[in-house]
């Protein structure tokens, strides 16, 4: 009767949670299964996969785009400065030849200024409309999107031909709206930055727009072209330079702070939540962090890491996966009483949000009892002995 009485007091006792026997058996039936979660025993193979698990890269957006050698070309919206050179009668300052000799006058806002016999004339800034058109005086109206400035200056040029003599262009973008990204989130200079024949790179446009606000270890940069978005840890990018990717125009860069931890229950000596506060982590780190598995109270047969997996990796671990879902639940379970689990754990990678659990040990139940009649009986026991003497 004895025997009976401890077990039911010992089941009736709180606890921080369940023993490996309860989650093994909660798996296996639906009624306490109903995300339809999986247990996976942490072996070499499963390391191997889990190891392949990579963020798409940023690289795959600079298929079939066009080469970033073609930058620097005019589009709707730029501010342009056209400079004309002239030699000896002039067209715009009304020096002789052309309109100009027979009364017509330079356009208002148009100086004129003469060096020898060469006379140099700026016309006002000139924004390129939606048409992707410029008007010119004495030239009309001409095409400037898709063109470099070069390609314009010759245009205007031979616009000018016949009417003025030996005329040179000069053109610059000096707001330039089409060949630029946007720059946003968690930056320093956050907005609008002009892309320039030195084709920049998504670290260097970081960096020109005043580097990132907090750590680059939960930092991710996402980008985004042509509808589709991608984003790369801050550190990543900086470690592996072939995804340092060409920027187009029109890219949306945004910088965002992300950081990561992991959370902690059971047989541990509190309930925490972690930060990574490093670009990886290991399940050995994480477990040393906290301390690892109370010696006098934890399981360490049942480590268990509660995750939400790639439904694409789930598959290759041999878990079925149900239409649809977007992550797969799954239980990975590691024996620290087997040393070779201790090097699985260095090569077992962390990821955000990561719950880890250590089990509690079935004897818990038991000393917690005998605790607690020890509390009860003592001050009994003791009356007992002073009331004796």
């Amino acid at each position: 009767m004895l025997p009976l009485v401890l077990l039911a007091g010992c089941n009736t006792l709180p606890n921080s949670g369940p023993v490996e026997a309860q989650i093994l058996d909660a798996a296996t039936k639906p009624a306490t299964n109903p995300l339809g979660f999986k247990i996976v025993q942490v072996d070499p193979q499963v390391v191997n996969v889990l190891a392949t698990d990579m963020l798409p890269l940023m690289s795959a957006m600079d298929t079939g785009m066009s080469d970033p050698s073609e930058g620097g070309r005019i589009g709707p919206g730029d501010l342009l400065s056209i400079s004309v050179f002239e030699i000896g009668s002039t067209l715009f300052s009304g020096g002789g030849g052309g309109p100009a000799a027979t009364g017509s006058t330079a356009p208002t806002g148009m100086g004129a200024s003469t060096s020898s016999s060469v006379t140099t004339e700026n016309l006002p800034t000139m924004q390129v409309g939606s048409d992707g058109t410029i008007s010119v005086p004495y030239v009309g109206r001409l095409h400037a999107a898709g063109r470099t400035p070069d390609q314009l200056a010759r245009a205007i040029q031979s616009g000018l031909a016949g009417k003025s003599q030996n005329p040179q262009v000069l053109v610059r973008i000096t707001t330039d709206i089409a060949n630029a990204v946007i720059v946003s989130g968690d930056i320093k200079k956050p907005g609008r930055e002009p892309l320039t024949l030195a084709h920049e790179r998504l670290l260097d446009m970081v960096a020109i727009a005043g580097g990132p606000t907090y750590a680059p270890e939960d930092t991710v940069v996402q980008l985004t072209r042509a509808g589709e978005t991608q984003h790369i840890p801050l550190k990543t990018l900086e470690e592996q330079p072939d995804q340092n990717i060409a920027l187009r125009p029109d890219d949306r860069i945004q910088v965002l702070y992300q950081p990561r931890s992991f959370t902690v229950f059971g047989a541990t000596s509190k309930v925490s939540e972690t930060s990574f506060n490093a670009p990886t982590l290991s399940l050995a780190e994480a477990l040393a962090r906290i301390g690892g598995p109370l010696d006098d109270r934890a399981d360490p047969n049942a480590v268990f890491l509660f995750r939400f997996e790639n439904p694409e990796i789930a598959t290759r671990l041999g878990l079925p996966v149900r239409p649809g879902v977007a992550a797969a639940p799954v239980v990975y379970q590691l024996d620290m009483m087997n040393p070779t689990s201790y090097f699985l754990a260095q090569q077992f990678e962390m990821k955000n949000k990561d719950l880890v659990y250590i089990a509690n040990a079935k004897t818990n139940g038991l000393y917690k009892f005998i605790n607690l009649i020890s509390l009860i009986a003592s001050p009994a026991i003791t009356a007992a002995y002073l009331a004796k003497n």
